[in-house]
């Protein structure tokens, strides 16, 4: 567990980590004159997700317009408007590079506070957006605004910047914990009035983890699991058609719920049977045909397994894998270099990118109970899409000051 804690120059006083040896670059066998500006092999990666996923979005979504609900809509429709919200987040992407992380660092609290505002108005009717029976869009005429994406960046950014500010009380529950839990619940309440079960989730994660990675007890953060496994339980419980869900994860192929409840994951679970090794072939799949619902947003990895099979998908797995152990990496040398929002941040966001990859995965691989829940940086998405491509510009820029600043230590 990493931990916040400062250490003292004792012929100095400089606060400062006592005994710290001196920052190495990243990579193996490079030399602080010879590094990049940048993490080259993490670009390239997002970029590549970026890509595949545009390509795999129009597969998924090219048979829509057949049905009642897209009639109006021609083939590419989907892939125009993905390719618009790709761009637009590439765009934004480069925008927050260019700014400093100390900037973000004092905007953290107001970013909170705005995310906290906008998830009040989505619940507002006339301004919250109502599609199949959950109100999570705001409508702005050419896009709509999904708050809940927006606070998983925010969250990381304010739950970095309050484990740097209240480092000295972060062993404290009522000075330390406590308030960040208050948050928590104030977030959650308003995410399962949309209902979001599965942001709030991820949201809960990534805070959780972070509050580990600063240094709360592991009795705390125990006790703390257990109370938050608790209450989902009890959330699930409480609820008719979560209980339903749950039931039909654990065997959707009973006749009584594989045309219900079990329908969706049934279906998913044939296209990754159709796909085995080498899959059907591109553009081939046949349960996108309207047989398994919303295949370019939340099923988009099951469409990716029957079209292109078993190396299809453990090629995405490894793909989300390479990034998260970047932003880890990156997190790690920032921490080193006693950039400790800039560290959190940066692990922080790999902690939501593989948490929520690993839930999608989980849900289309029948592993987990079905959550609506997108694959980062690939699935059909404007507000996700954005949000990704803005916080893994965050994780470059975070590498990209870490290594300007080793070039300097050593010139």
């Amino acid at each position: 567990m990493l931990s916040l804690d400062l250490g003292r120059d004792t012929a100095t006083g400089d606060p400062r980590r006592a005994g710290r040896a001196p920052p190495r670059p990243i990579g193996r066998g490079s030399s602080v004159s010879s590094m990049r500006d940048y993490d080259l092999p993490l670009l390239w990666s997002v970029l590549v997700l970026l890509l595949f996923g545009l390509v795999m979005v129009y597969s998924a979504s090219i048979a829509l317009p057949d049905s009642a609900r897209f009639a109006s809509l021609r083939t590419t429709h989907h892939l125009m408007r993905h390719s618009f919200s790709v761009c637009v987040g590439l765009t934004c992407g480069l925008i927050a590079f260019a700014i400093p992380i100390q900037r973000w660092q004092r905007a953290a609290p107001w970013l909170f506070v705005t995310g906290l505002i906008l998830l009040m108005l989505v619940l507002v009717p006339g301004i919250g957006k109502v599609v199949l029976g959950a109100r999570r869009w705001i409508s702005l005429g050419f896009i709509n605004l999904q708050p809940s994406e927006l606070m998983k960046l925010f969250v990381v950014l304010y739950a970095a910047d309050y484990a740097v500010r209240k480092q000295d009380a972060m062993r404290s529950f009522r000075r330390g914990f406590a308030p960040m839990a208050v948050c928590m619940a104030i977030i959650g309440l308003l995410l399962l009035l949309e209902p979001d079960l599965g942001a709030y989730i991820v949201i809960v994660a990534v805070a959780m983890g972070l509050l580990f990675l600063a240094g709360v007890k592991v009795r705390l953060f125990a006790g703390l699991s257990l109370t938050m496994a608790v209450t989902f339980l009890a959330l699930i419980w409480a609820s008719p058609w979560r209980r339903e869900r749950i039931f039909a994860y654990l065997d959707p192929f009973d006749e009584k719920i594989a045309l219900g409840k079990g329908y969706q994951l049934s279906h998913s679970l044939i296209a990754f049977g159709r796909g085995e090794w080498f899959g059907v072939g591109l553009g081939a799949s046949v349960e996108k045909w309207h047989y398994l619902p919303e295949a370019h947003t939340d099923f988009l990895l099951a469409v990716i397994g029957e079209e292109l099979g078993l190396i299809g998908v453990l090629t995405t797995v490894i793909l989300f894998f390479w990034i998260v152990r970047r932003c880890v990496e990156i997190g790690r040398q920032a921490i080193a270099l006693e950039r400790f929002f800039a560290g959190l941040t940066a692990q922080g966001i790999g902690l939501w990118l593989g948490v929520q990859a690993f839930i999608n995965m989980g849900v289309n691989l029948g592993l987990l109970p079905t959550k609506g829940l997108t694959l980062p940086l690939m699935s059909y998405g404007g507000t996700g899409i954005l949000v990704n491509c803005v916080a893994v510009a965050l994780v470059l820029r975070i590498d990209f000051e870490s290594r300007r600043m080793m070039r300097g230590s050593a010139t």
